[in-house]
Formats: structure tokens, sequence, C-alpha cells
């Protein structure tokens, strides 16, 4: 049995930690037991801020050594840079344009199969801990419950409640890294401003490096939570039947991250480990997504997999003792969003289809008349929270903007862009040269363009088929987003003292 005694055990906050029960395999794909899912999972963490995926500075000893016993995945990514539809997407296997208004953020959830309640119709106890599936509205739809599963205020509560025997699921969601973050939390992290590695879309200042910092101290706090679960369940004596797999929803909260479709927005981490029976000390290439954890869950419990569930079971690639490529057909990922914020006129959203694959990203963006980032001056789709409350990195660039030095990246994250995007990943990682107008590229545009279409009219997204939906007239369920109060600080950014002069 695996040790964890040498976890730094503390508090409990951000990835995906999977955990699953089973024995010795009867046949492949079958256990004596069916195994118990935990998934612990962090809140807007792009992939590339832990230590075990190379970051220098952050200190998160107990997530990498989780990954040195079990699988880390290099190509993770979520269904849509927003936490609604990512987290929609993962429980029903589904891409988020099949699942109506719920791939808008604060919408419904329909009445479609789900991970979740399937494991409970074969036997599991099933519970969440934190968001789950939101912000938005499911009992709208008819849900009695979250679509993840019956609320519980501790993982202990979860347990007691568990029959002597009995399989379970439970999904715990960290609020961290989610703004707002503590203030000069980096301070008592240890963290060291001058060795952060601030990406070129970003303005290279202190101010952003204390932002950055504090989201950093946050994930710190994280990776704590991380070992204390894992603790309590080698205490409950649950370790040996668990499986772990620790993720996030999206990408961090920054210009150019959540809500876009760059892999600053899209692209997560994920590590899997489950030592007794999955090949561990592992790095996977192949494109994977949140979608694929509802066709893995239900595979490894033995319950069968509804057909409108289009993402692919993990299972061949966990059982595997391979590195690198394994599904060589897992090349690319197609991501999507549509409306995020209430930040538009008329709550018009920002419908737009990325594919992703080894070399290329290639973006489509179906109303290029709209602003991405949201209507000026406010620009809520980036950081909409600081309306409520400073948010170092966007006030800097909005305050800067016509800085010759910054004016270009104000620009990269919040103007108007074109109709067509194309990235040249191993030229370009950060993504900030667009080359969709460049005749040397336009052979491989018309490729990457004609296979997004493919895959989208095949699995029938409304943009691309006859199909009809309006994701713009789809109910926004938060109506002080309708109406946004900035803070005193942003509305002297902003210099909208005159329209916000009620505000004290």
């Amino acid at each position: 049995m695996t040790s964890f005694k040498n976890y730094i055990a503390i508090p409990l906050w951000v990835f995906v930690v999977l955990v699953t029960s089973c024995s010795t395999p009867e046949k492949e794909g079958t256990y004596d037991k069916k195994p118990n899912f935990l998934i612990l999972m962090s809140d807007n963490h792009s992939w590339n801020h832990l230590g075990v995926y190379g970051d220098k500075v952050l200190k998160t000893p107990n997530i990498d050594k989780l990954a040195s016993e079990g699988i880390k995945f290099n190509n993770a990514y979520c269904a849509s840079p927003s936490c609604s539809p990512a987290r929609a997407s993962m429980l029903t296997g589904q891409d988020t344009w099949r699942l109506g208004e719920a791939a808008n953020l604060w919408g419904g959830f329909p009445q479609v199969p789900v991970y979740t309640k399937l494991l409970e119709e074969a036997g599991y106890h099933v519970g969440i801990e934190g968001k789950g599936w939101g912000p938005g509205k499911a009992e709208e739809n008819g849900w009695e419950n979250n679509p993840g599963g019956e609320r519980y205020g501790s993982f202990e509560e979860f347990y007691n409640e568990i029959e002597k025997g009995q399989s379970w699921t439970y999904w715990y969601s960290s609020r961290d890294p989610h703004r707002p973050f503590r203030k000069d939390g980096w301070k008592k992290s240890g963290i060291d401003l001058a060795s952060i590695e601030v990406p070129p879309y970003l303005p290279d200042t202190e101010e952003v490096r204390k932002d950055i910092a504090d989201y950093y101290n946050e994930i710190q706090l994280f990776d704590r939570e991380v070992a204390s679960y894992i603790a309590l369940i080698e205490e409950m004596g649950q370790l040996e039947n668990t499986i772990i797999i620790v993720c996030s929803d999206n990408g961090w909260q920054m210009p150019r991250g959540l809500a876009n479709l760059y892999d600053f927005g899209t692209k997560i981490p994920l590590i899997i480990s489950w030592p007794e029976h999955f090949p561990g000390n592992r790095e996977v290439e192949d494109f994977v997504t949140l979608n694929d954890f509802a066709p893995t869950f239900l595979e490894l419990a033995g319950v069968e997999i509804p057909e409108v569930m289009n993402a692919k079971s993990l299972v061949p690639i966990l059982t595997s003792e391979k590195n690198g490529i394994i599904d060589s057909e897992r090349d690319f990922v197609v991501t999507a969003r549509e409306r995020h914020a209430f930040v538009r006129k008329d709550g018009a959203g920002y419908p737009g289809r990325a594919i992703r694959t080894n070399d290329y990203l290639y973006i489509r963006n179906y109303e290029d008349n709209r602003w991405p980032a949201g209507d000026p001056p406010l620009y809520g789709d980036v950081d909409a929270h600081m309306l409520q409350y400073p948010a170092p990195t966007k006030f800097y660039m909005l305050e800067n903007q016509e800085d010759n030095q910054i004016k270009p990246l104000f620009e990269l994250a919040f103007s108007k862009r074109p109709k067509e995007e194309l990235y040249i990943i191993s030229e370009d990682p950060y993504e900030m040269n667009n080359v969709a107008q460049e005749e040397q590229y336009a052979e491989i545009k018309t490729q990457l363009s004609s296979q997004l279409t493919a895959y989208l009219k095949e699995s029938g997204d409304p943009r691309e088929t006859d199909t009809e939906f309006d994701w713009d007239a789809a109910e926004y369920y938060m109506e002080g987003d309708k109406t946004p109060r900035p803070g005193l600080e942003a509305i002297e950014v902003l210099g909208l003292e005159e329209e916000y002069s009620y505000i004290d």
C-alpha cells in the first residue's frame, strides 16, 4: 500500500483529485469492487502553475509527489474557458454546444445523463462540496440537487452516510485560486517576486508580480489541501481503493486567460494516480479533456456509457505502461465559448470555437464586431470582479493603456479581434502573433478550419448546422451582474465619476 504520511497536510483547496476504490482485476476493464472517485478541483488555475509542470517559484510538494506516483497529462484541456460550461461538459461527457443554455455562465442545466446520477443509480453514494456545477440555476430545469450531487459541508459528513462496502464518488471544488486573492498572501508564503516569470502578454511591473504572487500563494494553499484529503482518506482506510485525480476547471483569471480560447484560458493541469492499478511515474502527451472523465468513471465502475456522451474514456491510457503518445487519434481538442459574464449590450456573448493541435491553435470568432473582453469601459469578461475591488493587473493595464509599452498588450487583451486567429506554437508559445492572414500559412489555416468545421458538424454544433439555439437569448440567472456597481477605485480608474455619482 502506498503511504502518504510524508505529504504536508494542512487546509484544502483547488485541483481535482479523483479517487477510485477497486481491488484485483477480474479481467481487463473490470474489478472485484466498484471504484470510489474523489475529485478535488481548483478554480481558475492554468496548467503551467505547478512545480511538477515546471514552475520554479511555486512550492507544491504534495501534488508533485502525487504526480511522481501517477500519470501527468501534458495536454489536458477544459471544454470551455468558463466555470459553468466546463463543469457541465465534465459531468455529461459532451461538448458544451450540445448542452443548450449550459454552454453559458449563469445558465440552466438540461435534463441529460450525468455520470454522477448514473453512478448513484448503480449503487454509489454521491456528493459534492463547494461549487460543484455552477454558477447557474439547475432547479429551473427540474434538478432537485446540483447535477454534481447532493451538497455536503465536509468529506467526514459525507463519509458518515456511506453504507458498509458501498462505493462512492465525491467532488470537492476548491475556491482557490479564484479571485479575490488574499491580499499580500505572497508575503506569508515567502514567494520571491523577482523570481516570478511574467508572461509576455502581461506588463512586467511590481504590481503585476504581486498579483501573480498572491495567486501563487493560493495554489500553494491548495497543495496543502490536497494533502489533507489524501491523509483523511488514508485514515479512513480508503486509500488503496482510490484513484486520485488533480486538475482545474479552466485557466487563470488574468487578461487573455479566463473566458479566452487561448491556452491560458483552456489548458489545465491534470494528474491521475492509482498506484495499485495504473502504472505511475508517467507523462502522457495525448490530448484529453475534462469531458473524458464521465465515460472513464462509468467504464471503471462497470456502468454502461450512454451513446449521447461523445467524449472518450481514458481507461486505455490509464492502464497503459507507456509514456508520450499512447492513442495516436488523440491529436487535437476542440474548445468553445458562448456567453461568459453579462458584459455586452443586451447580454450578448462572444461566440467562438477553437481547435488545438500539437503545432497550432486556430480560433474562429463568429461575432468579430463585438468586444471579446466585454463592452468598454468595464471590459467585464476580463476579471469582472474588479468592479467590487482592485484587480491589480487589469487596473494597471487600464490606467496605462496609452503608454507606448503597455498599449500593444492592452490591445491584445481588450481590443476587437478578427474572425480567424492562427498561432504557431513552436515559434509563439504565448500565442501573441496572429498569422491567420499571412499567405504562407494559408494552407495550414484551411486545413485546420476544415477539420474544426467537420468536428462541429459531426457533433451537432448549432453554429455550424441547421440546429437552432440562441445563447444570447438564454436566461442569465444573476440579476446583479446586469447592472454593475463599480467600486470606488474602479470608478476613478475608468473615469466614471459622473455616471456613478450616486455611489458613496
